[in-house]
């Protein structure tokens, strides 16, 4: 269900953006943007060397495949690489991925983005300057759930989050219960009552259905509601006050899984001071983790004991992360979790149609690494400056980051006079590095970086404004 909703939302931008993409990588992120990116008949060529995962490929998108060596010349050639829009490079291996883009953008690819699992590069990519080399972005899936990782346990209350311009704005997602001061009222009748406040709600899913509201004044709150806020400073704080969430003190975590994204996770947690319990099974790599993480109690153990982990006092954690490679095991091992009083509990799930059965029945919050991936890409497909992207988690619906140019049509406007489709809604404004929630009165500027959250039949028109 969640790739048919993504897959609709796709095509409002991808027929009229017509774009010849190369996908370097027929894995599981190669694939999933192949199967996205072809829904309406983007120019779409997949490379790799394994001929079942092609075969596949072949049967069930409709896409061209080419098997073998994206770093050979004659086969990126084949792939008429110097008409490309765009080359991703999504391989295992990121040196496979580099020389893929250093190659592909001598051959006259437009764009290049390489698929890298050592974040040293990330971090340095402007010293080192990648882009000299042909690579345009660098994005690392496993780097990305990380921090979506910490970012939800930062903001222990809430199911959803997003953060841009490190937190001048940040999404949040919860579900409105029959106490809450906002259940029953319309967005304008909560405005009167909390006024001056740092939040505004910019999606909701009615319980029980499928359907995405973009709230307007007269947009009622409903008790079971999940429904979504930006907030600017101190905004978060004031939801859990009006809503009665309690934003959890996170100290003990314990980690399933010694993943690349358990690892990851594991270092910034514990660099951030919080005390980490990392459960690994393979007794090997276990060891090599108490020896890369010194400031982690590694255990070498199944997760799936239920003794094990009663053993290592499982109920005294404030937060459980499941991201072994197996989704199931991750559902079970934090429903588990939610069992022993765990407050937060986090699931790594690969397959998507997992999204809503599993947080119907107590986890709190899903990560998808395909989907991250994908939503750092997407914004190169776009119209208009993005500066970023993300898709709201089981709801129809994405939001993005705007960059406005003296050209735009919304610069030097008021948002009143910008006639903005109903089916989309400005969350709020960041300039000079401060977020605002900007309303009717607002006037957006040059240089101001506009959050919008829309429908999938509103993108198009919002992109116009910004080009």
């Amino acid at each position: 269900m969640a790739i048919v909703i993504f897959a609709l939302y796709l095509y409002y931008f991808l027929v009229i953006l017509h774009m010849k993409i190369i996908i370097a990588g027929a894995g599981e992120v190669g694939f999933h943007l192949a199967k996205l990116l072809s829904f309406e008949s983007q120019e779409i060529t997949l490379i790799d060397t394994n001929k079942d995962s092609l075969l596949y490929a072949d049967n069930h998108l409709d896409i061209k495949v080419i098997k073998g060596d994206a770093t050979s010349i004659s086969i990126l050639k084949d792939a008429r690489v110097n008409t490309s829009d765009l080359v991703i490079a999504v391989t295992s291996s990121e040196t496979t991925n580099i020389t893929v883009c250093v190659l592909a953008k001598q051959l006259g690819a437009k764009r290049t983005i390489a698929r890298i699992s050592n974040t040293e590069f990330i971090n340095h990519k402007d010293e080192v300057g990648f882009t000299k080399f042909g690579i345009d972005e660098l994005i690392s899936p496993e780097a990305l759930a990380a921090s979506e990782i910490k970012l939800l346990l930062d903001q222990s209350a809430f199911s959803d989050t997003y953060a841009f311009e490190d937190g001048a704005l940040t999404m949040v997602g919860l579900d409105l219960s029959r106490t809450m001061a906002f259940a029953g009222k319309t967005v304008k009748e909560a405005a009167q009552i909390f006024p001056e406040i740092h939040f505004v709600p910019i999606a909701i899913q009615r319980f029980g259905t499928q359907y995405t509201i973009i709230p307007r004044g007269d947009t009622m709150l409903k008790e079971g509601d999940h429904v979504v806020f930006i907030t600017s400073e101190g905004g978060a704080e004031e939801l859990c006050k009006i809503t009665g969430k309690i934003n959890t003190d996170i100290k003990n975590v314990m980690i399933l899984g010694g993943s690349k994204i358990g690892y990851k996770t594991a270092r910034d947690l514990a660099n951030s001071n919080l005390n980490i319990k990392l459960i690994e099974k393979d007794k090997n790599r276990a060891f090599d983790l108490a020896d890369e993480l010194p400031n982690v109690l590694v255990i070498n153990g199944d997760g799936r004991n239920v003794d094990l982990l009663d053993e290592e006092n499982i109920s005294d954690m404030d937060a459980f992360i499941a991201v072994t490679g197996n989704s199931e095991i991750n559902i079970m091992s934090s429903l588990v979790a939610k069992s022993k009083n765990v407050k937060k509990t986090i699931a790594l799930v690969e397959n998507m149609d997992y999204f809503e059965l599993s947080q119907s029945i107590g986890i709190d919050t899903l990560i998808n690494k395909k989907l991250l991936a994908a939503n750092n890409i997407f914004r190169y497909v776009r119209r208009g400056e993005v500066v970023a992207m993300t898709k709201l988690n089981n709801m129809d619906a994405e939001l993005l980051e705007f960059k406005v140019k003296p050209s735009s049509k919304i610069c030097n406007k008021f948002i009143k006079d910008v006639g903005f489709p109903r089916s989309a809604i400005i969350g709020g404004v960041i300039r000079d590095d401060i977020g605002y929630i900007a309303l009717g009165d607002f006037k957006i500027q040059e240089g101001d970086r506009v959050v919008i959250c829309g429908l999938p039949r509103s993108i198009v028109e919002v992109e116009k404004l910004f080009l």
